[in-house]
């Protein structure tokens, strides 16, 4: 996680397990820009995590991508 937040254009990196689905881990990010999303997907670090997230039993996920405009705080 430290990795991936000093990366340029992360806002946001964060893990959190599931509270009415233990065992489910979702994952939200927040970048700049979909060039620097791009960038982080083919970091050093990525490679190593894929290895790794294998060697945990990791096997299912599922990824969607989103993109909005700015946003307005409520």
């Amino acid at each position: 996680m430290l990795a991936t937040r000093a990366e340029n254009g992360c806002v946001e990196y964060n893990y959190g397990e599931d509270v009415l689905d233990p065992g489910l881990i979702r994952v939200s990010e927040l970048w700049e820009s979909r060039e620097q999303l791009d960038a982080h997907m083919q970091a050093p670090h990525m490679a190593v995590w894929q290895q790794e997230r294998v060697a945990l039993g990791l096997s299912e996920r599922s990824i969607s991508v989103f993109e909005a405009g700015a946003g307005t705080a409520l």
